[in-house]
């Protein structure tokens, strides 16, 4: 060999290893500038596949791994003290750029004390105008100040909508879910990224598509109830909302983040972070649809890994689930986004790899998690352990390709800015306030109407006592922020009676001493203080004609439990404190008394079903919980919604879900398996008829649809509406089956008298179920197909499948 070939061979060397290895040979070293080489992926015109491999092999290994991490807790270390982004700061603390910002619009960083997922105790989080501001002088630190000026994504919280300061809030998710309205929902989160986006926000850690299964659990109001088929309709639609159907996105939108996967619905103990004690085919059959639907049928980004266990194997830990099912078996291509400090929690909560958080960022990143949150904790060392050789620098690679790719569909790169001059204008506008206003209206469920007390005649209600601490503060749910104005039920109701009836109120029961989310302590008000304002109540009872009683529930009596110090929980279903007193001595005076529920999780409040002559359930309503409020009580609207999920009688009958297997339910010795309401109960100011099914043929094949007919009436006096359901039982299936299994619905308003045909079409996919050997199949015999207007009201058909 001649000393003029071994250069040659040398550069032949050193390209064969970078392509056998990803980009290891050109990590130590910058690549050439953009005056010496064009920079393919900053031309728009170009395929986003294409811009990707350009960026990722021009990326130093340490400017990747900065592509995998977010800021929170430690945005001290990007702002100066008075909160404002400091780029000089973000490029001694972050030299090879960022991710991501945690929230951008709350001041993390400069109130020690906020400490939890939404609003903190003390904090008051940055105006629409200050968030743009804020993001928009990140963007440019990261677009300008770094080599390869890439922006960054910035995430925030939406479950109900954006929550930010001033931002319009609609009703929680499980109320939304009893509207059984997807055109709504879509709208509904269509107004939510309208607002984000306006703030320069680009990424919603939302919609919750977790099932649901434990009313115990406190973090059932942020889903959209017990049934795949209603959670995955209800996604679906919230994700239209979000982000549209198509990418890139439009300048209005936001990309999603599907929460939690999964079994985190159904935790041991009800108890949130408890093992999901569920088999593979539980999970395939109930919590997998809404997720698989999601990622199959619409262009999806980002899903969050779980913090519960499955089988042993903790969901930020488990590749089978993350890599094999979701990735391989799905075909999904987006990012895998780690639940805040769900790695470090592998170790803290899980405790796999005692205090070596190395170990579980390794475990993570093999699983197939592609992006920390909220800050760099598992993966701090990221980068020396691929130095190292404990990590393969493909995997860095595939999560990093899948990043960017998402802040390409974004639109990031060609409009990473918002205009901070128009954020406030676009926040809160009149026509979102008049949706939040719609959409409470429509969430509503009617639970009891005894001698038709509901709707009241103003004419009639003579002397009106609205009695509730939560009738003039009027709670919201979890993962909130302040909206500009709450309508309480009393100023709802102040503002309805103006010239037709007075209203007087009184307090009657205090629940809690605060009903912050955020606060750990939860302070129940004692018997001795409650005493004296239920004398008051029934003193003021005794000069009203009419009683509106406002009972349920608060921030802190359900709620995400997200640390041993910070718990939300519930042990017993029935209402806190002395609030069943309260309701006895109203209802003993005599006047007619119509109870309204504000709460986050299902009540077994059987002394109210037996005793209270109306019972409106609200959930938590949203900024103008009082204006809908009235509408339905004064009859200005008609109550549609359907219980998304089982009304247990008591903790002793769970799990209660309607769509249990044959052996379950048998019964108790001294006591009913009969839930207190069922899935999909709701009445209406006016009556209906839904007739049997009719099939379009009563014999089909394996691979064929039917088409199903269902004629329903408005028998009543009143326009309505009305929610059909079709559901199906396999009745001779090699495996058990459950008694019945929601698979279509729709709701549709009815003039008084009028008839209509509602179809669906029931398709292969809505027989099949997955047989002995774990493979998703239809097989012959007879279906009972049932149509009605709730798992219990239902009539019959027979189809037969060869």
């Amino acid at each position: 060999m001649t000393l003029a070939s071994k250069p040659v061979r040398l550069a032949l060397a050193c390209l064969l290893a970078t392509a056998a290895t990803g980009t290891v040979i050109a990590q130590n070293r910058p690549t050439r500038t953009a005056a010496a080489e064009k920079m393919l992926y900053k031309d728009a015109s170009q395929p986003v596949a294409a811009r990707v491999e350009d960026l990722l092999r021009r990326m130093t290994l340490e400017e990747k791994v900065a592509q995998m991490i977010g800021i929170w807790e430690k945005k001290g270390d990007i702002q100066d003290a008075k909160g404002n982004f400091s780029a000089a700061k973000a490029s001694r603390a972050f030299p090879n750029g960022l991710g991501q910002i945690t929230r951008p619009s709350d001041k993390r960083g400069v109130t020690a004390s906020n400490n939890a997922a939404g609003v903190a105790e003390d904090a008051v989080n940055r105006t629409a105008q200050e968030t743009a501001d804020y993001i928009n002088a990140a963007q440019r630190w990261a677009v300008e100040n770094t080599r390869l000026g890439i922006p960054m994504i910035m995430h925030e919280e939406a479950l109900h909508g954006y929550v930010a300061r001033g931002a319009t809030s609609f009703p929680q998710s499980i109320a939304l879910a009893s509207s059984w309205d997807p055109a709504l929902v879509e709208r509904v989160f269509g107004v939510a990224a309208r607002e984000m986006r306006a703030r320069g926000a680009n990424l919603a850690l939302a919609p919750v598509v977790d099932v649901a299964r434990d009313p115990r659990w406190g973090r059932i109001e942020e889903t959209y109830g017990e049934d795949p088929h209603l959670v995955g309709e209800m996604g679906l639609a919230a994700i239209r909302g979000f982000q549209g159907t198509t990418l890139p996105l439009k300048a209005d939108k936001v990309m999603v983040t599907l929460k939690h996967m999964t079994g985190h619905g159904q935790p041991e103990n009800g108890t949130n972070v408890g093992p999901a004690n569920i088999s593979e085919r539980t999970l395939r059959e109930n919590f997998f649809p809404p997720f698989q639907r999601a990622v199959t049928e619409l262009p999806v980004q980002a899903v969050m890994a779980s913090y519960n266990e499955i089988d042993g194997i903790p969901s930020h830990a488990n590749k089978w689930l993350l890599d094999d099912v979701l990735r391989r078996e799905w075909g999904y291509k987006g990012s895998v986004v780690s639940d805040y400090f769900a790695i470090k929690e592998l170790n803290t909560r899980h405790k796999l790899y005692g205090t070596d958080m190395a170990a579980a960022g390794r475990r993570a990143l093999d699983a197939g998690v592609d992006m920390e949150l909220p800050d760099a904790e598992g993966w701090s060392t990221l980068a020396a352990m691929v130095k190292s050789g404990q990590v393969p620098v493909s995997q860095v690679d595939n999560a990093v390709r899948r990043i960017l790719t998402m802040k390409f569909q974004m639109g990031l790169f060609e409009n990473p800015y918002a205009d901070a001059r128009t954020a406030e204008a676009k926040t809160a506008t009149p026509d979102a306030i008049a949706l939040a206003r719609e959409a409470a209206v429509r969430s509503m469920v009617l639970l009891k109407n005894q001698n038709n007390l509901l709707p009241l005649d103003p004419a009639k209600v003579g002397r009106m006592l609205v009695v509730g601490t939560h009738a003039r503060d009027t709670p919201i749910g979890g993962y909130s922020d302040v909206p500009k104005h709450v309508v309480s039920v009393l100023e709802g109701m102040q503002q309805a009676a103006q010239g037709r009836f007075s209203v007087d109120y009184a307090e009657g029961v205090r629940l809690t001493r605060s009903r912050q989310w955020a606060a750990d302590k939860v302070e129940l008000v004692p018997a001795s203080e409650n005493a004296p304002l239920i004398e008051e109540a029934v003193r003021k009872a005794a000069s009203a004609d009419t009683i509106l009683l406002v009972l349920g529930q608060n921030e802190q009596l359900s709620r995400e439990a997200w640390a041993d110090q910070h718990l939300g929980d519930r042990q017993k279903l029935d209402l806190i404190g002395e609030q069943n007193e309260l309701a006895r001595r109203l209802f003993a005076t005599g006047k007619p008394v119509l109870v309204v529920l504000l709460n986050g999780g299902p009540l077994a409040a059987t002394y109210l079903d037996a005793t209270a002559p109306a019972i409106l359930e609200g959930w938590y309503l949203g900024q103008e919980t009082g204006h809908a409020v009235a509408d339905v009580v004064l009859g200005r609207a008609n109550p549609g919604g359907k219980l998304p999920v089982t009304v247990p009688r008591s903790e002793g009958q769970l799990p209660i879900f309607y769509n249990h297997k044959p052996t379950s339910r048998r019964g108790y010795l001294f006591d009913t398996t009969a839930p207190l309401y069922p899935f999909g109960y709701g009445l209406s100011y006016t009556s209906f008829t839904v007739g049997a099914p009719k099939l379009a043929k009563t014999t089909i094949g394996r691979d064929e649809t039917v088409r199903v007919s269902v004629d329903v009436a408005n028998t009543g006096r009143r326009a309505g509406d009305e929610v059909v359901q079709l559901y199906v039982r396999d009745d001779e299936a090699t495996v058990t089956r459950p008694v019945l299994e929601l698979k279509h619905f729709q709701r549709v308003t009815l003039q008084p008298g009028e008839r209509r045909t509602v179809t669906f079409d029931l398709k292969p996919n809505d027989l099949a179920f997955w047989n002995v050997d774990m493979k998703h199949v239809v097989e012959p015999g007879t279906f009972t197909i049932s149509t009605g207007n709730s798992s219990t009201q239902l009539k019959t058909a027979t189809l037969t499948v060869r």
